[in-house]
């Protein structure tokens, strides 16, 4: 054998087992990088309705629910019943948060409408979650169906149907982007409250992945995608909300934003446009709060944000 080719076969062996420990290194680092996006930290619940009916006095009859969702998975709410046939109204929080994040404005609309209030934990959420991962917006809107459909099967104590024809949603950030996708499949969704709506899972996966690793850098942000991709078996459909916005017919909208939002307070705003013209919307995303800080909020800013949304409702729902 010449001598070149035995000196390369030499160097090709001492340098594979160097390339093999690259390629551990990379696939160990974006597994991690999947592992720490996909599964959100958790924490205790901001308050539960057992703790709420002790500290307010008010006895209220939130029951904790489980349905099967669109790909047989179980996902789970606190439900508070409203009138007989009256409207439903589903609350989805944000990525990192939980159902709690939201049950105080929850029970201000049903005591101010007597809709039907449901909670879900969206997948990856809550206190020791059903589903452990979160797709960041790709299947939640499933999810959404699924919800209502759990809705649609409630009965009244005079075992007529709980829930009438008209379904509204309420959303933040993943919850906001969730509800807009699932109101494009659902006729039924008729009023739509969106707060600092994420503009598509893609981009919230960035913000995810530079808050995991603390690196914001478009290699790493494209390879994580392609990794997520992997993980979720190449069903990471990231619809921009624009295009979204532009299908929809015969739904009332209110968009929300504040200050404490970041640059979805802008990307909210320019949502506007997307809407078809004959579409009802309203925007105001110029408040001193978002959704974001709803969990902290007290005095006469967050109340002003509730009876903003409450009013929103109200108005529209019926």
């Amino acid at each position: 054998m010449p001598p070149r080719r035995r000196f390369g076969k030499r160097l090709l062996k001492s340098l594979l087992p160097i390339v093999l420990l690259i390629g551990l290194a990379v696939v160990g680092f974006f597994s991690y990088v999947v592992y720490c996006v996909s599964r959100p930290a958790k924490q205790p619940y901001v308050v539960t309705p057992q703790a709420f009916s002790q500290i307010s006095g008010r006895a209220i009859k939130v029951t904790d629910e489980s349905w099967t969702t669109e790909d047989g998975r179980q996902s789970r709410g606190w439900l508070l019943r409203g009138a007989e046939g009256a409207p439903a109204v589903v609350l989805l929080h944000r990525y990192g948060g939980d159902r709690s994040w939201l049950f105080n404005l929850g029970v201000k609309i049903n005591e101010t409408t007597n809709f039907t209030i449901l909670w879900p934990d969206l997948r990856g959420h809550g206190e020791m979650p059903l589903v452990k991962w979160t797709s960041l917006g790709a299947h939640e809107s499933d999810d959404v169906l699924a919800a209502l459909q759990f809705l649609r099967s409630l009965q009244s104590e005079n075992r007529k149907k709980l829930v009438g024809e008209m379904f509204g949603v309420y959303g933040v950030e993943m919850g906001a982007y969730s509800a807009l996708k699932a109101t494009s499949r659902e006729a039924q969704i008729k009023v739509l409250a969106l707060d600092s709506v994420s503009t598509s899972p893609d981009a919230l996966l960035n913000t995810a992945v530079s808050n995991c690793i603390g690196i914001d850098n478009a290699l790493v942000q494209y390879l994580s995608h392609t990794a997520m991709k992997i993980y979720l078996l190449g069903r990471f459909d990231s619809t921009p909300a624009c295009d979204i916005a532009r299908s929809l017919r015969e739904v009332r909208v209110l968009l929300l934003s504040g200050g404490d939002a970041g640059h979805l307070k802008d990307d909210t705003a320019a949502l506007q446009s997307c809407f078809p013209v004959p579409t009802s919307v309203e925007t105001r995303t110029d408040l001193p709060l978002s959704g974001f800080s709803l969990p902290s909020a007290t005095g006469e800013q967050g109340e002003a944000y509730d009876r903003i949304v409450i009013d929103f409702f109200d108005r529209n729902l019926r």
